[in-house]
């Protein structure tokens, strides 16, 4: 019988193994170039830079994300609910108390962030504050200290350095290839199919680090929603909450794509009521559109959450 917990457990397995590709991707972009240049120091370039990417990521995350989000620290006594809310479920959650900042932003969304638990960060906007009833602020709290102690922050760091790390070296190898040497530049067939397969290379990879960044986000979304509803015993709260969140459709006026994964709503908007207006997506594109969504849709959560 399927439960909670062995859902946890197969989106922990696949999302691990996500990563694994993920890994594979970057691993054959630097044997690649390697190969391409004749220099296998370039392999081992890849392997290193990225590790320290990874690191200088991981231990700095909570600044970069709260610079890119405009977040300010919050005083307790000018939002004690919203403190007493995160400092009871922290306690429910055995966390320690994370950080609470503020974005002063009439658009309703949350995130977590933070180099592990014992430096954990949860961002609320002001717009959520003010639409929010309690057990739906429970609710999103709960969602985003499950974040926590999922431990998805580090993963989700991770993925974003992955990511612009296969973008920027796609582009520099894109740019060399019509400058410089390397074994492309024989005027032999096999030098030009060579160079051709670099191309493409060079143009899928990115994309595909993408999908699979969006993939993982999109997993643990579901997985946060599952053990934010088990750490409060109501899952309505948070489905109520989804609700009212994906009803406002503009997006919020302080935003930056790198960390558009780490909300609890997609940054950019709801697009339900600009679809409806339009008489909604057709389905293939619907289906086409959701594979570069950094959310899975609201209707999918609110069901998983209640079954409706």
């Amino acid at each position: 019988m399927t439960t909670l917990y062995t859902e946890q457990s197969k989106n922990i397995s696949k999302t691990w193994l996500l990563m694994s590709m993920f890994l594979v991707v970057v691993i054959g972009i630097g044997w690649f170039f390697s190969f391409y240049y004749d220099n296998p120091d370039i392999l081992y370039f890849f392997v290193i830079f990225s590790i320290l990417m990874n690191v200088f990521s991981y231990w700095f995350s909570d600044k970069i994300v709260l610079r890119l989000s405009g977040a300010k620290a919050a005083k307790r006594e000018e939002h004690f609910a919203l403190y007493t809310t995160v400092e009871n479920l922290s306690i429910t959650a055995g966390l320690p108390m994370p950080k609470v900042y503020i974005i002063e932003d009439p658009a309703p969304n949350a995130f977590a962030t933070g180099r592990d638990k014992e430096h954990a960060v949860v961002a609320v906007t002001s717009g959520l504050l003010l639409i929010l009833d309690k057990p739906e602020l429970e609710g999103v709290i709960a969602h985003e200290l499950s974040h926590v102690g999922n431990r998805d922050m580090l993963l989700s760091t991770v993925v974003v350095v992955l990511v612009g790390f296969v973008s920027i070296v796609a582009d520099v190898f894109r740019r060399n290839l019509f400058f410089g040497g390397g074994r492309g530049r024989d005027n032999d067939r096999g030098g030009n199919i060579l160079m051709i397969v670099g191309i493409v290379f060079s143009i899928l990879a990115p994309i595909f680090a993408m999908l699979i960044q969006l993939a993982i986000s999109r997993k643990r979304e579901f997985l946060a929603d599952a053990s934010g509803a088990l750490l409060t015993r109501y899952p309505e709260g948070l489905a109520n909450a989804l609700r009212k969140i994906s009803q406002y459709s503009k997006p919020m006026t302080h935003q930056s794509s790198a960390i558009a994964h780490l909300y609890i709503s997609d940054p950019k908007g709801s697009r339900l009521k600009e679809a409806a207006a339009f008489g909604g997506v057709p389905p293939k594109a619907g289906k086409i559109s959701s594979l570069f969504a950094t959310h899975p849709p609201v209707e999918e959560r609110i069901t998983a959450l209640i079954g409706k």
